[in-house]
Order: C-alpha cells, then sequence, then structure tokens
C-alpha cells in the first residue's frame, strides 16, 4: 500500500514537473519571439531627416535677376527631396510645406526651426536657399558646414559632389562657417545647401523650371543617402 502512494506521488509530482517545464518553454518562446518582433521593427526603422526650406510668408529671401523669389524655389526643391527620399524608405520630415513663416519676426522664425531641429534629433538637417552676390557672373550651388562639426562638413562633402555632376563647370568646395544662426545653434549635424546664384540670369532661368530643380533635388538627395550610407557602417 506504501509502494502505491509513494508511487502515485512520484507520478504527480512528474507530472507538475512536465506541466511546469512546458510553461516555462512556452513562455521563453514568447520571449524570444517578441525580441525578434521587436529587433525587426528596430532594423526596419530608418533615420530622419529634415528638410529646411529657407524663408516663407512674408520674407522672400533672394530676389533674382529675372524676378524669381528665393522661398517658392526653397520650397519647392525641398518637397522634392521628401519624395524621394520617402520613395526610398527614409523618414524626411519639412519645417515648412507651404508658404508661410514659422513666427511672425525673422528671429523667431529661425528659433522656431532650430527648435524643431533639435526636438525630432534627426540624423541630418539641410536647409535649403539660394544665394546671391553683386557680380552677375558668379555661379554655382555650394554647400556650408559649421566649423566645428565634423558629420557636418562630411554630409556637405556628399552633396556638393553630387552638386558637380549636375553642373560640371561649377568648381565651388564646400565652406565652413561659424556665424549662421542655423548652423551655430542646432544639436545635430546640419547643412546649408545655396543651391544656385538668383543674381546670375541662367542659373535663376534654370531654377524656375521643374526640370532643373528636379536635378538639384536629385543631387542633394544622392548626398544624403551617401551620407546615412556612411554613417549606418
Amino acid at each position: 500500500m506504501k509502494e502505491k502512494i509513494r508511487l502515485a506521488l512520484t507520478a504527480v509530482l512528474l507530472m507538475g514537473l512536465i506541466v511546469f517545464c512546458w510553461k516555462m518553454s512556452e513562455k521563453l518562446r514568447t520571449t524570444i519571439e517578441e525580441g525578434q518582433e521587436t529587433s525587426g521593427k528596430a532594423a526596419e526603422k530608418q533615420p530622419l531627416v529634415i528638410l529646411d526650406p529657407g524663408h516663407g510668408g512674408k520674407d522672400p529671401g533672394k530676389i533674382g535677376i529675372n524676378g524669381a523669389k528665393e522661398k517658392d524655389i526653397n520650397l519647392q526643391i525641398s518637397l522634392e527631396i521628401r519624395d524621394i527620399l520617402s520613395e526610398e524608405g527614409i523618414e524626411a520630415d519639412v519645417t515648412r510645406t507651404t508658404d508661410e513663416r514659422l513666427a511672425d519676426s525673422q528671429v523667431e522664425d529661425l528659433r522656431a526651426r532650430v527648435e524643431m531641429i533639435n526636438e525630432n534629433g534627426p540624423c541630418l538637417t539641410v536647409s535649403i536657399h539660394q544665394n546671391s552676390y553683386s557680380d552677375e557672373s558668379v555661379k554655382g550651388a555650394q554647400v556650408f558646414y559649421f566649423q566645428n562639426s565634423e558629420e557636418g562638413e562630411r554630409a556637405a562633402g556628399y552633396i556638393q559632389n553630387a552638386f558637380a555632376k549636375i553642373d560640371p563647370e561649377n568648381t565651388k568646395q564646400i565652406k565652413a562657417n561659424d556665424t549662421y544662426y542655423l548652423l551655430k545653434n542646432t544639436e545635430v549635424p546640419v547643412v546649408i545647401a545655396e543651391c544656385g546664384f538668383l543674381s546670375n540670369y541662367e542659373e535663376a532661368e534654370n531654377l524656375m523650371t521643374d526640370e532643373y530643380r528636379k536635378k538639384v533635388a536629385g543631387a542633394v538627395a544622392e548626398g544624403i543617402f551617401k551620407y546615412i550610407e556612411a554613417v549606418s557602417r
């Protein structure tokens, strides 16, 4: 009788151990699957890029020799870049999507842009602008970066090289700067892409066409792609 009781208790204990082990294995399997799902989502998450079309609203920026307004060209190029990046699965935000300024004064507008950039923490911000000079013969896109930013310098280099492809005559090089408000006050790599000179008639006319603006946008996007690839290694 005692032997039967002992065998029965042993069987119960073994059954309990089997159930416990099964539950633990199920829990472990679920944990592993959840971990894999989380890792997969993290791997799928793309870096954020912010595009900043300069000026807007009552601030037209530079006025071209042909009457072109910088603010309009900046916005059109920025939206085109956003679309190119999005098609490649890269998240891209734009500081403005319409003809507006982010604040009443120019100073507050710049502060609002800086705040937006710092709060979102993108891997790169590209501020789109157009240039102007007293000598009408001066032309060519040029990229500026904060002089103390190695990452900014690297990103500027990629974009400048891409600009050279659409205009082989453009011999301009990237340029360090320590005075531009946007470059000084942001906490992430930021470059300013001056896409052309509105004081040069030929370049101003080109920038008024969809075809040329798409070329410029494509060049900036190419530089961004190469920068993201480099920092992701």
